[in-house]
């Protein structure tokens, strides 16, 4: 009876270890799909502006695959803000001294973008998925798709968002986030 009950402890910490040995292989492989640079800076702007860092994450994934090159639209950094909304963001803020080169520099990017997405959390009560939507698709178009929804008795699920681009936006930033958080929650201090 003894011998049974440690073969079978045996076979436990063996599927245990092989387990460990196939997590390690996934997260391995999670890391090298799934970048992430500046996460001290990540870390930072998210506990300065009570923001989930895995969101920040998600977002620089989902706008620039953390490589900073600017939009044909003229969006600028890893978080692809467009001066126009910086220079919004700056005097929101209380920022005197913003250029839009600035831009380029992570540290400020992040800053602005983290700025931004607390701005929308707090404009849409914590709603992740309209935050989100906003980011991409704009204030003013996700505050219509919603006063539309709300006027029909309902609220606005993913699904109906009218965009296609940004339904597809929410779509992988929540993902993203979720892939974030397993993959890269010691670096990002979650």
């Amino acid at each position: 009876m003894r011998t049974r009950k440690l073969g079978t402890v045996v076979a436990l910490g063996a599927i245990a270890l092989l387990l460990g040995v196939v997590a390690l292989g996934v997260n391995q492989a999670a890391r090298k799909s799934l970048p992430l640079t500046n996460a001290d800076v990540i870390r930072e702007q998210a506990a300065a502006k009570h923001l989930d860092p895995a969101l920040i994450a998600a977002v620089i994934y989902a706008e620039s695959k953390f490589e900073p090159h600017p939009s044909t639209a003229g969006a600028q950094g890893l978080m692809q803000i467009l001066p126009a909304t910086a220079y919004y963001l700056a005097h929101l803020s209380g920022g005197t001294r913003f250029h839009a080169s600035d831009l380029a520099t992570p540290r400020v990017n992040i800053s602005y973008g983290s700025y931004y997405l607390r701005y929308l959390l707090d404009h849409y009560h914590g709603d992740e998925m309209l935050a989100v939507a906003a980011y991409n698709g704009g204030l003013a178009n996700v505050d219509n798709w919603v006063a539309h929804a709300n006027a029909g008795g309902h609220s606005l699920p993913a699904s109906a968002i009218p965009f296609p681009e940004t339904r597809e936006y929410v779509r992988r930033v929540l993902a993203a986030q979720q892939l974030y958080r397993a993959t890269y929650a010691e670096e990002l201090g979650i």
